[in-house]
């Protein structure tokens, strides 16, 4: 196998021309297909620095052992190719639509006296005539329960003209729901004209028919036959409801299709609706594991090309929540599916982006519907175990935190995690001594690191077991400090930093050596986090309120003459801190106290100078 320099090396020597790279894992196995405008462009990507890459495409470029190219004579040859090769390998990063998902067809045996209606999983080359692709077999069984009932047409599993008179009608006859060919009264050519109905039926062509049903309506209640017009009026509502919806499965009648891709928690979905006159039709959906929503891009772009080139039918126009790369190129691969052209946009107003919303409404909704709370919580370490690469998934989390008031009552707080939720029972406070010397959040983090693990070490049931994982929060000088007291102990716990952007918001992990893993597109790593720092940080300064209430009721501004329990509330309401108090001029304090008392404030906490 060669080696990852020699493999750099080849990807320099690649040329600038369209086609397919597959990337192998050591033991040979395709694991990913991809096409290219330029392929020593697209595959140098894969050996560059992985900040920029999403969390599936680390995983990926992790495992590349080897790759190979194929040359082609122009970018849709490469789309085309690269659809067939993933076919053929299924290749585990890629995004993979199943052939048995299940985009069923009907079947009408026209090739037989009494034509028969039944689902199949594709079309055969026969003398019979195929209807499709549905989007589930329930939705194709509903158009044939509906022209069945529409035209009376058979639906036991007698065979004829074999069984013809061998048994009495069924019930379906005393009901008025079939013609009854058992009788031998219904020719086979009478019969084939019924069969003729339906299938224009599916074909999308209804008007006929409904103009039909309409008049002989019309006449049985005009006859005063109201049970009879009643009949015909909810076949024509069946008729008119069937054949709309039939003009979108023909796929060369749909006017639009609006895709939308949405990331939950655990996993992701895309949503097909199916738009004619203005007027939604069907809804289609496929969930789609190991994404995040930065891959969005890439799912609806792969998802596009192999769900129509399985449904064999394109609408006209297909709008999109997410730019597609090579747009161009899958627009004319979907029109050579369709035989004419196919229009991709990605709205961004009006009631084209409305329909994108819709779509987007849509997915999340089906996601909330499969995702239960516990596979979210499984979901969410099995992640974090890929991101930052642990062993097995951290089942038990530690946080810590530091807090002070003003450079007082400096305390420490270690929350426990389980299984992604909180155990309460297992939180612990630290009273951080060494902060009496001054404030040092780093001095104050190795102590209460320090007594947490001796503890351990010394053989506390309270402390043990070590967790999976440490958390800390701040940035790369608080992790290497945790880093140190492990080392110090000999352990060799994973310990990671919990950063904030400039917003306070939650960024990533970092770990000792400086690596950081961003989270914000993994929203089940990002919401467990997130919540670990801002339970860690409410269960410090909850602790730390408490003591420094006490502190300052017992020091500090009681130590001031003039200043009681009263100005002592107006000062901190007013200032929010000592250290605030302690920064304020005679002018600021004078503003809330009477001078004398604002004074004697100021002279307290300025006595050296």
């Amino acid at each position: 196998m060669p080696s990852y320099e020699e493999l750099k090396a080849r990807v320099l020597s690649l040329p600038y021309e369209p086609g397919v790279y597959i990337m192998k894992n050591a033991a040979g196995q395709v694991i990913y297909v991809g096409k290219a405008k330029a392929l020593k462009n697209r595959v140098t990507s894969y050996f560059q620095s992985p900040a920029g890459m999403t969390p599936k495409t680390r995983r990926m470029v992790s495992q590349i052992n080897d790759f190979d190219i194929i040359v082609t004579e122009s970018e849709f040859e490469a789309l085309v190719l690269e659809n067939s090769m993933i076919k053929k390998y299924k290749p585990k990063y890629n995004i993979l639509l199943k052939d048995d998902k299940g985009y069923p067809y009907i079947r009408v045996t026209t090739s037989q006296p009494y034509p028969e209606f039944t689902i199949v999983a594709k079309p055969v080359a026969d003398a019979d005539r195929y209807f499709g692709p549905y989007s589930s077999r329930r939705a194709a069984r509903q158009a044939i329960d509906t022209i069945s009932e529409a035209l009376k047409l058979k639906t036991c599993r007698r065979r004829f003209p074999r069984d013809i008179g061998r048994e009495r009608p069924c019930l379906y006859l005393h009901m008025g729901r079939c013609v009854a060919p058992c009788t031998g009264k219904v020719s086979p050519e009478e019969y084939a004209d019924l069969v003729a109905q339906a299938t224009a039926l599916l074909e999308g062509n209804f008007k006929g028919l409904a103009r039909e049903v309409e008049a002989a309506m019309l006449e049985a209640s005009e006859a005063l036959q109201f049970e009879r017009a009643a009949m015909l009026r909810d076949r024509l509502r069946a008729v008119q409801t069937l054949g709309e919806r039939q003009k979108v499965v023909a796929g060369s009648f749909a006017d639009l299709d609006v895709l939308a891709f949405v990331q939950g928690q655990t996993r992701g979905c895309v949503v097909a609706l199916h738009y004619l006159g203005g007027s939604l039709q069907d809804k289609d959906y496929t969930v789609i594991d190991g994404v995040t929503q930065a891959d969005a891009g890439e799912v609806l772009g792969d998802f596009l090309k192999q769900y129509y080139a399985l449904r064999q039918a394109v609408p006209r126009t297909v709008l999109l929540s997410a730019d597609i790369e090579d747009s161009d190129a899958v627009a004319e691969f979907l029109a050579s599916i369709a035989a004419r052209k196919v229009e991709l946009a990605v709205p961004q107003r009006g009631k084209r982006h409305d329909l994108v919303r819709l779509a987007e409404k849509n997915a999340a909704e089906e996601i909330a519907r499969i995702e239960t709370g516990q596979e979210r919580r499984l979901k969410s370490l099995e992640l974090l175990q890929g991101m930052i690469g642990l062993d097995t998934p951290p089942v038990l989390l530690e946080a810590y935190d530091i807090s002070n008031f003003a450079g007082e009552g400096t305390v420490g707080s270690m929350i426990v995690f389980e299984n992604a939720q909180p155990k309460k029972s297992r939180y612990r406070k630290f009273k951080i001594e060494v902060a009496a010397q001054g404030q040092d959040d780093y001095a104050s983090m190795r102590e209460m690191l320090t007594r947490r693990v001796q503890r351990y070490v010394d053989g506390d049931e309270k402390f043990a077991p070590l967790p999976d994982a440490f958390l800390i929060d701040g940035g790369l000088g608080h992790v290497r400090i945790a880093k140190e007291v492990l080392n110090s102990f000999g352990l060799t716990t994973p310990c990671f930093g919990m950063v904030k952007d400039d917003h306070h918001r939650t960024r990533g992990l970092v770990a000792p050596d400086g690596r950081e893993f961003g989270i914000s597109t993994v929203p089940a790593v990002f919401a467990l986090i997130g919540r670990m720092q801002e339970e860690v940080h409410r269960f410090a300064i909850t602790y730390n309120r408490k003591l420094t209430g006490k502190t300052v009721r017992g020091s500090t501004l009681d130590k001031i003459e003039g200043v009681g329990d009263k100005r002592r509330a107006e000062l901190l309401k007013h200032f929010k801190s000592i250290e605030n108090i302690r920064q304020a001029s005679p002018e600021q304090l004078r503003l809330v106290v009477p001078a004398q008392v604002a004074d004697a404030v100021y002279a307290f906490f300025h006595k050296e100078e």
